[in-house]
């Protein structure tokens, strides 16, 4: 499987205050992928895998077919957009991945998420 400059991912997260319990050690985030394809032909996303890691350093892997239900196929110049979520038991973690895709032609190619940030605002006075 190789990497593929032709798909661009952004991320961004945002912490979910009315769903999070801190007390309970339960902080909740969404994260909103924008995927983009760069390239002259068509894309589809099958797998997704995801390294969650707490404030702590313990890791949780997740993986499975497609994201939010879907495999996506994301036309040349085209992106498509979703919003899911994490909990980890710390105010502050990161995650990390990739994407599984193939091209047109059939061709596997893997696209990596970069490491982002899981984090709670912290409030300035």
């Amino acid at each position: 499987m190789i990497n593929s400059p032709r798909v661009c991912v952004q991320v961004q997260s945002v912490y979910i205050e009315s769903q999070s319990t801190p007390d309970d050690e339960r902080y909740v985030f969404a994260y909103t992928i924008t995927i983009r394809n760069l390239g002259r032909t068509p894309v589809q996303l099958l797998k997704r895998y995801w390294l969650i890691t707490n404030g702590n350093g313990r890791e949780t892997e997740v993986q499975g077919e497609g994201v939010v239900g879907e495999q996506p196929h994301i036309e040349p110049g085209g992106e498509y957009q979703y919003t899911s979520g994490a909990v980890i038991e710390t105010p502050m973690g990161t995650m990390q991945g990739h994407y599984e895709m193939i091209d047109a032609q059939g061709t596997a190619f893997r696209i990596a998420v970069p490491v982002f940030r899981l984090a709670v605002p912290i409030l300035i006075h």
